[in-house]
């Protein structure tokens, strides 16, 4: 399948947003430095205008978040495009998404490894989500509504965690479940401010580390009644 082309059984959508996306991909991705192959077919192959409400198609493209309701927002690009590669994913890891949103992350994320488990709060966007996924044959990601710093021990350790909102500190239960030699890209700060977008990588003998990789700003990473 040629970067032209959309997942299977997709219709077609027009030349306009197949020439934006990959615009998208060469000036406001590759352009600002990321650099790994299997993440820039990923970005060049994945329909971000399917993940988006129907009257921002034409907005689909640009290099900004969007809302997608219930106070929630699909991330911007370049950002699902770095927090994927600073997460240096295999073709055989298994991942974890914490906050699925509209899908899009665990789209990406989905053709880089070999299977996503996604968990979002808001139940809505679970399934909304989960249905997107399905239409599109993206059949490696499996969504749950959940509660995010509980992570998702059934399918535990992961060898990626990305989190796409953001908690004031790294949970715990997302630590235990990294495998030794796993990476997490997580933000971490105060609701409404800037955070931190850290990278978190477990050692053989199951020391975390993290490290400091840019500014950020995402909704904040709701506890569910369990949590």
């Amino acid at each position: 399948m040629s970067p032209l082309d959309d997942r299977p059984g997709e219709a077609q959508p027009p030349q306009r947003l197949v020439q934006a996306r990959l615009a998208m991909v060469a000036d406001q991705i590759a352009a600002r430095g990321v650099r790994d192959a299997r993440v820039l077919a990923a970005m060049r192959e994945v329909p971000r205008h399917e993940f988006v409400p129907p009257a921002m198609r034409d907005q689909a493209y640009v290099d900004a978040p969007l809302p997608i309701g219930l106070g929630q927002t699909i991330s911007q690009p370049y950002i699902v495009a770095l927090m994927t590669e600073l997460a240096r994913p295999a073709a055989t890891d298994t991942a974890l998404e914490v906050g699925t949103g509209s899908g899009y992350q665990a789209a990406v994320l989905s053709r880089v490894v070999a299977r996503v488990h996604s968990i979002e709060l808001l139940e809505p966007l679970a399934a909304s989500a989960a249905a997107t996924l399905a239409r599109l044959g993206y059949a490696n990601v499996q969504v749950r509504r959940g509660d995010g710093y509980q992570g998702w021990p059934e399918q535990a350790p992961f060898d990626i965690i990305l989190v796409t909102a953001a908690p004031e500190e790294v949970p715990p239960a997302l630590i235990a479940q990294l495998k030794p030699g796993g990476r997490m890209v997580i933000p971490i700060g105060p609701v409404g401010s800037v955070q931190d977008l850290l990278l978190i990588e477990k050692d053989a003998a199951g020391r975390a580390a993290r490290r400091s990789i840019i500014p950020v700003r995402f909704v904040p990473l709701v506890k569910g009644r369990e949590g």
